[in-house]
Parts: C-alpha cells; sequence; structure tokens
C-alpha cells in the first residue's frame, strides 16, 4: 500500500478519517503518535496540511515521516517469543470466516504490542494465522477476559469501526463488584478524563473536561463470604472510553473486584482474603451486523474458571 514514504488511499479507505486510516494502518497502540504528527503538520496529504478529522478519498496520497515509517517498520519486524504464539494457539475461536476473527481473549494477555510489551495477541495471531491485514475491531484491557473481534482486512474493519461508532454494537460485560448497589438496575453516566498520574501510572478520572460516557447495569446475582458483601453485575456501556466501567463502578462505591488501579486497598485485601485473584470484568457478549452479509451474529464467551469458586454460595 505505501512506497518510500507514501501511503496511498484506496478504495476500501475512500472517504475515511485522516487519523483513522493510519491508526488501522499502524496499529491503535501508536494513536498518540498519529495524532501529534498530523496535528504539527509532518502527515501530508497530496503535500498539504490536514486536521486528524479530515476526510480522505482513493488516490490521495498520504507522506508518512520518518518516525511513522519506523513504526511500521518496526512492527513487520516484531520477533514473536515461541510462548505467544504457543498461548494463540490454544485461543478459543467463537467465530471465524473470511472476513472476521473472533476469540476469547484470557486475562493477562495484551492484544498489541507497545507500552513495555514487543507483542501482543493481534501481532501473534498475524504470524501464527498468515493474516497480514488482521486488525482489532476494538480493544479489550490487559486484565479484561472475553469476546475480542478481528477483522481480516480494512474493508470489514472500516465498516465494524462504523458500528461502533454508531452504536450499532450491543456489549455486554459481567463483573463481580464490592457490595450490593441499592438499586439493582440504573444507569451510571460520567464525563470521563485521561491524564491524572498516580503512581507513576495514568488514571482515568470524572472531569467536567472529559467525554460523556454512559453505562446500563443490572444486578444478576448477590453473594457473602467471611462477612464480606460483594455482586455480579450485568453491564452495557453506550460508550467506549478507556477504563470506563471501571471509573464509574469505582466512583459508585462499588469497584470491579481485583482492580489494582482504581479499588481501595483495603477492598484488594479483602478480595484477596476469599481467595479472589486478577480482575473480575469479563466482555460477555457481542451482537451486530456482519460487515457484508448484514447478518446479525451473536457471540458469547464463557467467564474464565478462576471466577468459579466465588459464584458459588
Amino acid at each position: 500500500m505505501h512506497e518510500n514514504g507514501i501511503l496511498t488511499v484506496d478504495q476500501n479507505e475512500d472517504g475515511s478519517r485522516l487519523d483513522r486510516v493510519l491508526i488501522r494502518h499502524l496499529g491503535a497502540s501508536r494513536r498518540s503518535l498519529i495524532l501529534r504528527l498530523i496535528r504539527k503538520g509532518n502527515v501530508r496529504v497530496n503535500k498539504k496540511r490536514m486536521k486528524p478529522e479530515a476526510h480522505v478519498v482513493c488516490g490521495d496520497q498520504i507522506y508518512l515521516p520518518a518516525s511513522l515509517r519506523e513504526a511500521e517498520l518496526k512492527q513487520d519486524k516484531t520477533e514473536i517469543s515461541t510462548s505467544m504464539l504457543r498461548k494463540v494457539e490454544l485461543l478459543p475461536v467463537l467465530f471465524e470466516d473470511e472476513w472476521l476473527l473472533a476469540v476469547n481473549k484470557p486475562a493477562g494477555l495484551v492484544v498489541h504490542g507497545g507500552s513495555g510489551h514487543d507483542a501482543g495477541l493481534i501481532e501473534a495471531l498475524k504470524e501464527q494465522r498468515g493474516l497480514a491485514d488482521l486488525r482489532l475491531a476494538h480493544r479489550l484491557d490487559r486484565d479484561t477476559s472475553g469476546v475480542l473481534l478481528m477483522a481480516k482486512n480494512l474493508e470489514a474493519l472500516r465498516k465494524l469501526t462504523e458500528s461502533f461508532r454508531e452504536r450499532d454494537m450491543q456489549k455486554t460485560y459481567f463483573a463481580l463488584i464490592a457490595g450490593i448497589p441499592y438499586a439493582h438496575a440504573g444507569r451510571m453516566t460520567s464525563k470521563l478524563a485521561k491524564g491524572i498520574v498516580r503512581g507513576g501510572e495514568r488514571m482515568v478520572i470524572n472531569s467536567e473536561d472529559g467525554k460523556e460516557s454512559v453505562t446500563d447495569y443490572q444486578v444478576m446475582m448477590e453473594f457473602e463470604r467471611d462477612g464480606f458483601d460483594y455482586a455480579m453485575v450485568a453491564l452495557h456501556p453506550h460508550s467506549g472510553r478507556t477504563h470506563q466501567l471501571r471509573v464509574q463502578l469505582q466512583h459508585e462505591g462499588h469497584s470491579i473486584l481485583g482492580d489494582g488501579k482504581y479499588a481501595e486497598k483495603e477492598q484488594l485485601a479483602v478480595y484477596k482474603s476469599i481467595g479472589g485473584k486478577g480482575l473480575m470484568l469479563h466482555a460477555w457478549r457481542l451482537r451486530f451486523k456482519h460487515p457484508v452479509s448484514n447478518r446479525v451474529l451473536e457471540m458469547k464467551a464463557h467467564w474464565p474458571n478462576n471466577w468459579g469458586p466465588l459464584l458459588l454460595n
């Protein structure tokens, strides 16, 4: 698709935003770098500066500065460890055809390289299955398990991205949370923003300058263990902000069990004392229309084995 630092827009990307074209080609882990270089004018379209949200058309030529060419070269030359290849080989496949691939991602596995990880699930799957154009349709945190959807080509990815943006996809998560919400069903609305640092880590907080984030919840089961109350909730996010579910539940006083980033230390200690391990957040169901056939697909991923002991009264 590109030669001598020039990326030529093809028919699959006709009408797409400039930033989204580059993110799809270079990976979501390089989103910040891509946006920064576009805004600085280091990325040119037909030799002209453009904003990240500007739309490109088939035949446009996008100039990639050296830093993005190096990022792509590094991505192409990433060496995947044998252990990582073995992990992805054993992943339960929930759905696959010539356009899509969906797997049940285990907790603890990063979805892509970056942030201290040379390679993640997506890079390993590309090599293990010989799918050079495989791209993530959405993201799951490293410690979140469940349905992970990928596109095998850019045409499918673009249509899936539009479905996510237009909220045509229905996502359901399960979480085990500290305490029992008084209202057994309701809606959490927040304005979430990044940027607060605690102990060297970036945090997401409620802020007037943040982006609107909405999640519906419903209590499914209640538990008590050694005087500690906790509940299983179903969560239906209507937006896809970073750490949205984790921050909203923490703000409501019901942190997700095992959330070392947002939960209170006392809750973490009690959770560990009753035998808990890991973040209790699972992407259980994804329902959407197939990007080509328009057939409604529903994918479900059974929760991990380590949830079992905590679901027994």
